[in-house]
């Protein structure tokens, strides 16, 4: 279909929309749901906040429908009222403490690295959004959801964040975003600069890497090798997927770990007390990297303990980004309990 012939369709569903047809009003919207989803997760770092503030804009769109002004595109109103009720929603990812199930876990040994409140989000739905198997549109992708990514921007104030978003991830021109953000053309174009400036000094440092795309078996090997070493509770052997200056990090907790020594001796004392084999993992996939969902065991039954992602970087695991919290597991398509063990032994 043209683009003159979707701007027709809209129309068409605009006007039936604005006449009381929630139908209409459905597959106007129906089209920027996923990337609208997208949008807000990438800028609060929460699935949760993600889901609830989509609806809000929903609620809004319908409520509000009559002040679209019609030069512009749905698509962009749709951006304009996502973006702003992100910027005055405080995410739960940042309020939310990290969940401490067994011993205080050691002090950070790396005082450089500033740890960022986010939760992971489905491979299932990032599907959505890098078309039917374009390269392209999946490099695209797994750029602007990689969580090192995601944790700087999280550090940027809010304006900066969106700014950024919205034209370097999203594409928007730049008198679109200043509608958009309310601001000036001057103002936008300011705030990219900054925004830039300290995106490149986060890569500079290495805390952003190049993005490539991925050896789906080279992956998964890595990531099976990494979970038989933990249920085989065999610390050398899970240390040795991981790269020398590999990083465990586990958001929101302002904790952060360098190199396999740290790793491993955070692994053999902290989850579980340094019981391993009462944790299994559950391969899954989140932020387009490989992933393992924990359980927990609790008599004949395993209970939802927590996620990592593994962030591979030359053919190793470059950084592990824990997430302890069970409440992400039905977002996976995950049970939160299930029978002892979980996964494909049984």
């Amino acid at each position: 279909m043209t683009s003159a012939a979707q701007q027709e369709d809209e129309r068409v569903l605009l006007a039936r929309a604005r006449a009381g047809d929630e139908d209409a009003f459905g597959l106007l919207v129906a089209p920027y749901l996923r990337e609208l989803h997208a949008h807000c997760y990438r800028m609060l770092g929460s699935v949760h906040d993600a889901e609830d503030v989509l609806q809000e804009v929903l609620v809004r769109a319908w409520r509000y429908l009559d002040t679209f002004d019609e030069r512009g595109r749905v698509r962009g109103w749709l951006y304009r009222i996502a973006t702003n009720r992100c910027l005055t929603t405080r995410s739960r990812a940042a309020a939310a403490p990290a969940v401490s199930r067994g011993p205080a876990p050691p002090p950070s040994n790396v005082s450089d690295i500033e740890v960022a409140a986010l939760e992971p989000y489905p491979d299932e739905w990032l599907r959505e959004l890098a078309g039917n198997g374009d390269p392209a549109a999946r490099y695209e992708v797994r750029e602007s959801v990689q969580l090192a990514f995601l944790t700087v921007i999280q550090l940027l104030p809010p304006r900066q964040r969106a700014v950024l978003l919205l034209r370097d991830v999203l594409a928007f021109p730049a008198a679109e975003t200043a509608h958009i953000l309310r601001a000036s053309e001057a103002a936008v174009n300011s705030t990219l600069q900054r925004a830039r400036a300290a995106l490149r000094a986060y890569q500079a440092s290495g805390r952003i890497r190049p993005v490539s795309l991925p050896d789906p078996g080279a992956e998964r090997a890595l990531a099976e090798r990494f979970t038989t070493a933990w249920h085989a509770c065999d610390i050398p052997a899970l240390v040795s997927a991981l790269a020398e200056d590999c990083l465990l990090t586990m958001p929101p907790a302002p904790l952060a770990y360098r190199g396999r020594d740290a790793i491993g001796a955070f692994f053999a004392t902290v989850p579980a007390g340094g019981n391993l084999a009462a944790i299994r993992l559950v391969p899954t996939r989140a932020n387009d990297q490989p992933a393992v969902a924990a359980y927990m065991r609790d008599g004949g039954i395993g209970v939802a303990y927590g996620m990592m992602v593994l962030t591979i970087q030359a053919g190793l695991i470059g950084e592990i980004t824990g997430f302890a919290d069970p409440s992400l597991f039905p977002l996976f398509g995950l049970p939160q309990q299930t029978p002892w063990p979980p996964g494909p032994e049984r």
